[in-house]
């Protein structure tokens, strides 16, 4: 709900004259004072203490045992209560600008009220003068509609079909997974380290190639167009498992039967999906598209007809050039992203041509 200080009032005065106590979590150190002023002038009856991660553990360790003591009634605090700790009398939970959580932080802040046999509340509260972004929407839905027992694996479920996820080994925030669905991921990894544990004896096939396209258009099922997570989930695996152009276009036939006309988002999707399947007949690893052109990367820096690479980039009068590094170089203004993706499978298309 939005921030109002007259519910909250009554939710913070109910636990305490109760007997109870409650938790009051903010995402920054910043909304303190403006916390700390809200208490003075709206609830001077309640006692309060205040623990951040920039304290001295000495001090969090000394305030957090006089919460448990219960020597004050409110433990307000950022998020360094969200996880290990358990204090059955605090049932009550307001966490400020819930917005600005993720959705497996507000799951875990949530998790610490409720653990008697009391009945606990959580209220998350957005700034009444702002918008929320569609993702926060999202996040906060999803946790309203999560209230039964052993719903964690949905809201990791949901939490990856939001976020996305990053790459398993390495550092980026949004890799590898996020592309090829995690379901394909976790199959490509599991083959990777078979190859790795036959000494990387084994050779690559086309269709183990996962080449990847880096292209800033939207492609994805929206959720408003597939609304069940489960099944959306199943037509990602789907599209993970077509291996020509005539499965795409009968894959396209059935989403619009049951669905109705395919947003643009799933259109680029399918566009991706064509492209990856021409990349992987002509041995591309990699096209990173932009408004000036595109650079194409080939599986292990070679391109099995050279002759007839050679000869695709003098039919393009200009257009290509083949690096020094073994790299093609298309130089080509595409002025928007639904562009890009046409021109990246027009130009898939000719290099697949060149080994059919």
């Amino acid at each position: 709900m939005p921030w109002d200080p007259v519910v909250l009032r009554e939710a913070l005065l109910r636990e305490h004259y109760r007997g109870g106590q409650s938790f009051f979590v903010t995402p920054r150190i910043a909304d303190l004072p403006d916390i700390e002023q809200f208490f003075r002038e709206t609830i001077p009856e309640i006692s309060y203490v205040i623990a951040h991660g920039q304290m001295a553990a000495s001090e969090v360790e000394e305030r957090m045992s006089a919460f448990y003591d219960r020597k004050y009634d409110v433990l307000i605090s950022t998020t360094i209560i969200e996880s290990g700790l358990d204090i059955p009398s605090a049932n009550t939970m307001i966490i400020n600008r819930a917005d600005r959580f993720g959705l497996a932080q507000l799951y875990q802040l949530r998790g610490r009220v409720g653990r008697s046999k009391t009945r606990a509340y959580a209220y998350m509260t957005t700034a009444p003068e702002r918008l929320m972004t569609d993702t926060a929407e999202r996040r906060l839905k999803v946790l309203s509609d999560l209230d039964s027992l052993g719903a964690g694996f949905q809201l990791a479920s949901h939490d990856l079909d939001i976020r996305g996820a990053g790459n398993l080994l390495g550092d980026e925030q949004s890799g590898h997974i996020r592309e090829v669905g995690f379901e394909l991921y976790q199959s490509m990894l599991e083959e990777a380290i078979m190859d790795a544990k036959a000494g990387g004896l084994a050779e690559a096939k086309p269709r183990d190639l996962s080449p990847q396209i880096t292209v800033d258009a939207p492609v994805l099922i929206p959720d408003d167009y597939v609304p069940d997570l489960n099944l959306r989930m199943s037509l990602y695996r789907r599209i993970n498992e077509l291996e020509s152009a005539q499965e795409l276009e009968a894959f396209a036939a059935e989403l619009i039967d049951r669905f109705g006309k395919l947003p643009e988002p799933t259109e680029n999707l399918l566009t991706l999906m064509q492209i990856k399947l021409n990349a992987r007949t002509a041995h591309i690893a990699k096209i990173d598209l932009g408004p000036r052109g595109a650079l194409v990367s080939f599986w292990n820096d070679s391109f099995p007809d050279i002759p007839g690479l050679l000869a695709y980039v003098a039919r393009l009068n200009g257009i290509a050039k083949l690096r020094p590094d073994n790299r093609l170089a298309i130089t080509r203004a595409w002025s928007d992203p639904k562009a890009r993706l046409h021109g990246a499978l027009q130009l898939s298309k000719g290099l697949a041509k060149i080994l059919r």
